[in-house]
């Protein structure tokens, strides 16, 4: 029998790297699953993929009918929930004279107004004892050039484990960050660093990590099933870090 036996669970952000990994992990622990995600495309090939049991939801985290919508389905589907992974969320990489207002503002939306709508529209559906996973990062205390706003909303991630955790405590809610270093993904792809800069980021953090290597998908989806089961249970308001010792040494 899997840690997440007939544990129901929600996923955001669930069709690709992380998110998509965790999934494959969380149906194979034996939960009741739906995955969100802004593509209908790609929601459609990951839910093949995952299995029949897999309920997918079409949302983007800043809309917040879109969440409405997740919660009725939730309610619909489950009753109730055991497992949210706040996973959904973006990061582009610019120098300060080239931020505008746009690039800014997506960011923010996604990654903070996103996660804390996504736990605040699920909390009433939240079972005694649920585990709350928000995909934090391990820059979130870290500075580089060109990561300011990134960086800042991993930052109020972190921050988010530390206070919902305090709120949601008197009903034995857990709410911990997961904070993965460099894995390779689709994700990269997308942080607006050409292919040198993001080899030579790459190299740096390969030299500076004591293990040495790049984190593999299914090495951060581990450490979220641990961050859902039981075996995490007196764990709250924590940050696990998983980086390859990165921002530890």
């Amino acid at each position: 029998m899997g840690r997440l036996h007939n544990k129901t669970a929600v996923i955001t952000g669930g069709t690709t790297g992380i998110g998509f990994e965790t999934a494959k992990h969380f149906v194979a622990e034996g939960a009741r699953l739906i995955i969100t995600g802004q593509n209908q495309e790609r929601l459609q090939t990951a839910t093949q993929e995952l299995g029949a049991k897999v309920i997918p939801v079409q949302a983007d985290v800043r809309s917040l009918q879109d969440l409405n919508n997740l919660a009725e389905t939730v309610k619909s589907e489950f009753g109730g929930l055991d497992i949210l992974f706040a996973n959904a969320g973006i990061g582009f990489f610019a120098p300060i004279e080239a931020i505008d207002e746009t690039l800014y503002d997506n960011q923010f939306d996604i990654n903070v107004k996103g996660v804390f709508f996504t736990v605040q529209k699920l909390s009433p559906l939240l079972n005694q004892g649920a585990s709350v996973i928000l995909n934090a990062s391990s820059v979130n205390e870290k500075g580089a050039a060109m990561g300011s706003i990134y960086f800042a909303t991993k930052a109020a991630v972190r921050s988010f484990a530390r206070t919902l955790a305090a709120e949601l405590g008197s009903r034995h809610i857990r709410v911990n960050a997961i904070s993965p270093g460099l894995i390779p993904t689709n994700f990269q792809g997308k942080m607006g660093l050409s292919p040198e800069a993001l080899d030579s980021f790459g190299e740096y953090i390969k030299q500076t990590a004591p293990l040495g290597r790049f984190g593999k998908p299914e090495e951060i989806a581990a450490a979220v099933v641990f961050l859902a089961s039981d075996g995490s249970s007196y764990m709250t308001a924590a940050d696990l870090v998983v980086d390859g010792g990165y921002m530890n040494v």
